[in-house]
């Protein structure tokens, strides 16, 4: 995969990175993250997102990674979780920072997020000049913000970042010519979380998990037709491939799913019936549809 500039903070990433919230739990081993990690590289892979609320994934990601740090672009995202400091302050970001260096292994941080921040505290002011004193200090390359809706849009507009993350994906739409259209339009990078719109098409009933519930309703409203090669490869070249959209982020931890949604956006874009079918099936039934956090 040619790597692409992420906005016009300096830095490269790969198209697909991995999203390493399901590396946090107790089913997934350190010898299991270190073959993650080495297939992700193998394959040419070299962003890698976590997270403070994603168990012991940043702590696994620092470990894995010892001895080739500096191959990958490494995000993470901060604002809770800091004991003894109330969320969403500036003393808690600046901590939240540093402790997430130390789990990560590592004197820098590419990327940081502000992980779902409210809009008010967005507009308050201090956590965001947390982060820009984080960036000045270097502990952060870019400074960024993870979330959706009028925060989102109030994050790229305010110049305050330097990337943001957002839901892109079949089934969330709603932001490619809305935030995504004018983060590009300004320069910032756009990471597309939730690519697959976790994958509803796996399931033939409604699941029980709200998120993955909501998305296979969404899924069977588009109505759109079976693509050749099939739902994951299609969905993937989707996102991927979306203008303004820098990389999109897989949340797995098996190593042959990573590697198939690498092979499927080597393809490059779609055809552009298949974009034009899948946007006016969006337009039509999912116009009002929010951005999934």
């Amino acid at each position: 995969m040619k790597p692409r500039l992420l906005g016009r903070s300096g830095l490269a990433v790969s198209p697909v990175g991995l999203g390493a919230g399901r590396i946090g739990g107790p089913d997934v081993s350190d010898a299991d993250v270190d073959r993650l990690v080495g297939a992700a590289l193998d394959a040419g892979v070299t962003l890698l997102d976590t997270a403070r609320s994603y168990g012991d994934s940043e702590d696994r990601l620092g470990r894995a990674l010892a001895g080739r740090r500096d191959r990958v672009v490494l995000s993470t995202k901060v604002g809770y979780g800091v004991p003894g400091l109330e969320d969403w302050t500036g003393a808690c970001v600046a901590a939240g920072v540093d402790a997430a260096l130390g789990r990560l292994a590592t004197g820098w941080i590419d990327v940081v997020h502000l992980h779902s921040c409210p809009l008010e505290v967005l507009r308050r002011g201090e956590v965001v000049l947390a982060l820009t004193r984080a960036v000045e200090e270097g502990k952060v390359r870019v400074a960024a913000y993870s979330g959706e809706g009028d925060a989102l849009a109030w994050a790229v507009r305010s110049g305050a970042f330097g990337a943001v993350q957002c839901s892109v994906s079949l089934v969330d739409q709603g932001v490619l010519d809305g935030p995504v259209a004018e983060a590009s339009a300004r320069g910032i990078g756009v990471l597309g979380k939730r690519a697959l719109g976790n994958a509803p098409w796996r399931f033939q009933n409604r699941p029980a998990e709200p998120d993955v519930a909501e998305a296979w309703d969404r899924f069977g409203a588009l109505s759109l037709p079976f693509p050749a090669g099939g739902w994951t490869g299609f969905s993937a070249r989707f996102a991927a491939h979306a203008p303004g959209v820098s990389a999109i982020l897989v949340g797995t931890a098996s190593p042959l799913h990573l590697v198939e949604v690498v092979d499927a956006v080597g393809h490059g874009p779609l055809g552009d019936k298949a974009i034009t079918t899948a946007r006016s099936a969006f337009a039509r039934v999912g116009r009002d549809w929010p951005g999934r956090i």
